[in-house]
């Protein structure tokens, strides 16, 4: 897909769901830090704050350079949009289109409870592409549901996924519904996980590199319930490790 046109299409997804440029400056910084508790990293990433009414981004985190090479000063909105992978484009646009869908269906009181999730490729300085996993949530809106900034963590996974079609998905949080691996021709289906409630907990802090014994304490079990949590995992998942359950988890947006 061609720059302008890419440019110019997601201009017009962003306007949908933005209270415009005049929008009132809240203070967010509590939630950004709240929200970024919801992400999880395994590999570099860097994040970003972005203003849908300015179309802008109003804070990027000096971690980009040992991600992609850029420094802070030259990373901005149009070398973001021009450094997107041509191919992946289209389905970047088709992702956003139907994230703004879903959000603008949500009533306000559930519009931070939900983390958009997809993958793409960025172009890095060196010339090569590097697959970065998008995970976004609202940070702050507007009375009306009108979204006026988001929280982006943008992780390297290149190493977890080196090629294939990108993947999106929208992952409920506060006990809200997922919809994984959407296709954005068909009507959201809800996921059928299998992972309980604190199957998710143990696998959140495996993924922080706890081991089952620091995570007993943590959780106020024992180590041999956690073990026993792991294995369900592995059994209902049809995995041998727990490195492969990470990096399924990873790809597959179970958190």
């Amino acid at each position: 897909m061609k720059l302008e046109l890419f440019n110019e299409e997601t201009n017009k997804i962003w306007k949908q769901v933005s209270s415009g440029p005049n929008a009132n400056r809240l203070q967010f910084e509590l939630d950004i830090y709240k929200k970024l508790l919801n992400f999880f990293q395994v590999g570099g990433y860097y994040y970003i704050i972005f203003n849908i009414g300015m179309l802008d981004f109003d804070y990027t985190s000096p971690q980009v350079e040992a991600v992609l090479g850029y420094k802070v000063s030259e990373f901005n909105r149009p070398l973001f949009m021009e450094i997107i992978h041509p191919d992946d484009r289209p389905w970047l646009l088709a992702y956003e289109t139907k994230a703004s869908e879903f959000l603008m269906s949500l009533p306000l009181e559930k519009l931070m409870k939900y983390k958009i999730r997809y993958d793409y490729r960025l172009k890095n300085k060196g010339g090569g592409y590097t697959r970065i996993l998008h995970q976004s949530v609202i940070v702050e809106h507007d009375n009306d549901g009108r979204i006026t900034r988001t929280l982006s963590v943008e992780t390297d996974i290149t190493h977890l996924k080196p090629e294939g079609k990108p993947v999106f998905s929208i992952i409920g949080m506060d006990g809200e519904v997922s919809y994984l691996d959407i296709n954005v021709k068909n009507k959201f289906t809800k996921s059928s996980e299998t992972l309980t409630r604190r199957e998710k907990q143990v696998l959140t802090l495996l993924i922080e590199g706890k081991l089952s014994k620091e995570i007993g304490i943590i959780l106020n079990i024992r180590k041999q319930t956690v073990d026993m949590h792991r294995k369900n995992m592995l059994r209902k998942n049809n995995l041998s490790t727990t490195g492969e359950l990470i990096g399924k988890a990873i790809r597959q947006g179970w958190l």
